[in-house]
């Protein structure tokens, strides 16, 4: 069976207090740690930036900072987000141009800084076919970008099968992400299709016992 690693989304945590939000879901278990870096443009909302990225990485060394960059035209800022520390970078396939896609898959690999493509609910799954053998990790959204607290798309299970599929024959190691409506209920859905890192945001940092949810969220 297939080990299910959580990645907490920091959107959901408590601002004033961060840092002990952080060690909370790390201490009770979380593989990674979400950063959702919203740019006002290519989604609705703003979020926060690489100065975020750089404090988190400073008070966590050695966390895996799984960093989904919901921004136009990535390339722009691969360079400061690696700096900053992110462990991996997640950009849009739909953000900018498949060349520009492309160098921003390159130059954060060429740092040592993991990479992933993720697809918006609209769009399928064989988009990403031409980089599937360059990627860590395929995000698949289970809501529309841009806003937590929305409802899981139990449609997109289908995506997440035929991507699965697809990585499978080109990448069998590429890590297979879902994000959106992930809780406890809709967490062995996602498992099921095969997704092996679950996003959660409230599901998790709106819980008084994270280790207790997140537990759940694995099925144990």
């Amino acid at each position: 069976m297939t080990k299910i690693k959580l990645s907490p989304s920091i959107l959901s945590a408590d601002f004033t207090r961060l840092g002990a939000e952080i060690a909370d879901v790390l201490a009770a278990g979380a593989e990674y740690i979400h950063v959702d870096v919203m740019d006002g443009c290519f989604v609705p909302n703003i979020s926060i930036g690489v100065p975020v990225v750089q404090s988190i990485r400073k008070a966590f060394p050695d966390a895996f900072l799984d960093v989904h960059l919901m921004i136009r035209e990535p390339v722009r800022y691969v360079d400061a987000f690696c700096r900053a520390g992110a462990s991996h970078l997640t950009f849009h396939v739909e953000a900018d141009s498949p060349e520009n896609i492309t160098a921003a898959l390159e130059k954060a690999r060429r740092q040592g800084v993991g990479t992933g493509l993720s697809v918006k609910p609209a769009t399928p799954a064989r988009v990403l076919g031409p980089w599937l053998e360059q990627l860590d990790m395929a995000l698949v959204m289970t809501v529309e970008p841009g806003f937590g607290g929305q409802k899981f798309m139990q449609d997109m299970m289908g995506k997440v099968t035929q991507l699965r599929a697809m990585l499978d024959k080109a990448n069998p190691a590429c890590e297979l992400e879902v994000d959106g409506g992930i809780d406890p209920a809709t967490a062995p859905v996602a498992a099921a299709a095969g997704a092996n890192v679950l996003v959660a945001g409230s599901a998790v940092f709106g819980k008084p016992d994270r280790a207790a949810v997140m537990r759940a969220l694995r099925g144990e």
